[in-house]
C-alpha cells in the first residue's frame, strides 16, 4: 500500500475539509443519532433505518417494480426497476449493491434513490437484497453478488434487460462488493462482461490505512468505531483483510477492468481510496469518470439534498455520453482518456 500513496494527489479531499452547508445540516441533525456497537444488531439496524430514513427523497413514479424472491439456486432477492416512460423492449440494467457497512440497508432506505436513479439514467435497475453481516459474514454477500449478476445476465429476455449492456455498481460496502465482483468478471470468475461499474464512496482497503483515515473528522453517519464494527462483522474469521476479494485496493494489476465511473465526497473517511482507485485505475489503462464533491460527506447519495440530485444527474450524463443510457441534466460528463 505504501508504494501507492504518492499517487495520492494534492487536492481539496486531502485538505482539512469544509464541509457544505447542506451537507453539515444533515450531520448537525443526525448528531444525536450516534449508537455504540454491542447492542442487538436487529435493534441497531431499525435504529440506523429510522434515523436516516427521514433525509430521503420523495419516491418518484416508476414504470414498474418486479420483486423477486431468493430462489433455490443460491440468487439473492432482487428487486427490478423499469423506469417510467420507458420504450417495449430490452434496456440497458444496472445491478445496485447498496450500502450500509455489509450490515445494514435495506429497501427502505434505498427505495427513493433507486427511483431517481433508474428514470435519470432510463436504465432498468435491479437492487440485490445480499445477506448481511454478522450473521452472514464473508464471503456470503460477495457470493450473493455474483450470483445475482449471473442469473440477470442468463434471465435477461424475462426482465427485459439488454444482455450486452450490464452494468454494476453499489455504495459504500456495496461499492466493495461491485469492485470486487467487476475485478472477478474481468478474471472470468464471473461469466459476464461488465460494460461499466458504477462506484460511490466504496470501501476499497479493509485496513483502513490510508490518511483520509486519520485527517477527516469523524461524524455520523461513519463513525470510526462503527466503520470498525462493520468491517469486523463482513470479514469474520478470515484471516487476510488485503486479501483482493476483501480489498481490491491490494490488486496490482488493474488493467482490463470495465470503464469506472466513481462517485466520492470530500468530507469522507474513505475519500483518499476512492482518489487513489482513480488514479491507480487510470494509470492502468482504464476509462474512467471521476465525480468528486469537495464539500459532501460520506452516505450524501441517499439523501434529499441538491448534490444527490447533481451527483444522479452527472451519473446519468456520462451513462448517456458514453454507454447509450438516457441522458441526465446539467453539464456533460465523460470518461477521462487513460494516460499514455
Amino acid at each position: 500500500m505504501k508504494r501507492w500513496r504518492a499517487l495520492l494527489q494534492d487536492g481539496g479531499h486531502r485538505n482539512v475539509p469544509t464541509l457544505d452547508a447542506d451537507a453539515a445540516c444533515m450531520v448537525e441533525a443526525l448528531a444525536g443519532c450516534n449508537y455504540l456497537p454491542g447492542a442487538d444488531v436487529e435493534l441497531i439496524r431499525k435504529h440506523h433505518t429510522h434515523s436516516l430514513a427521514r433525509f430521503a427523497a420523495p419516491l418518484e413514479e416508476i414504470g414498474k417494480i418486479t420483486r423477486i424472491a431468493r430462489s433455490a439456486d443460491s440468487v439473492p432477492p432482487l428487486i427490478v426497476l423499469r423506469p417510467i416512460g420507458a420504450a417495449p423492449g430490452a434496456l440497458p440494467a444496472l445491478i445496485y449493491l447498496h450500502g450500509g457497512g455489509w450490515t445494514f440497508g435495506d429497501w427502505t432506505l434505498y427505495e427513493p434513490f433507486l427511483r431517481r436513479l433508474a428514470n435519470a439514467t432510463g436504465r432498468v435497475v435491479v437492487a440485490v437484497d445480499y445477506r448481511l453481516a454478522p450473521e452472514h459474514p464473508f464471503p456470503a454477500a460477495l457470493e450473493d453478488a455474483w450470483n445475482a449478476l449471473e442469473w440477470v445476465a442468463a434471465n435477461a429476455p424475462w426482465i427485459g434487460v439488454d444482455a450486452d449492456r450490464i452494468a454494476l455498481g453499489g455504495d459504500d460496502a456495496g461499492g466493495n462488493l461491485a469492485a470486487v465482483t467487476a475485478l472477478a468478471a474481468r478474471d472470468g470468475l464471473v461469466g459476464v462482461s461488465l460494460q461499466f461499474q458504477l462506484l460511490i464512496y466504496p470501501c476499497l482497503d479493509m485496513t483502513a490505512s490510508l490518511p483520509c483515515h486519520d485527517a477527516i473528522p469523524w461524524s455520523y453517519p461513519l463513525t470510526r468505531e462503527i466503520y470498525a464494527w462493520c468491517r469486523d462483522n463482513y470479514v469474520g474469521a478470515f484471516p487476510e483483510r488485503e486479501d483482493w476479494h476483501l480489498s481490491p485496493l491490494t490488486v496490482e494489476d488493474l488493467g482490463g477492468l470495465a470503464p469506472t465511473i466513481m462517485v466520492y465526497a470530500g468530507c469522507d473517511p474513505l475519500g483518499d481510496e476512492a482518489a487513489l482507485y482513480c488514479s491507480r485505475l487510470t494509470r492502468a489503462g482504464v476509462a474512467v469518470a471521476p465525480l468528486f464533491f469537495p464539500g459532501m460527506m460520506h452516505g450524501f447519495i441517499t439523501m434529499a439534498i441538491p448534490a444527490s440530485s447533481d451527483a444522479i444527474g452527472k451519473i446519468a450524463s456520462v451513462m448517456g455520453a458514453c454507454c447509450g443510457s438516457r441522458a441526465g441534466g446539467g453539464e456533460p460528463v465523460a470518461f477521462e482518456a487513460p494516460l499514455a
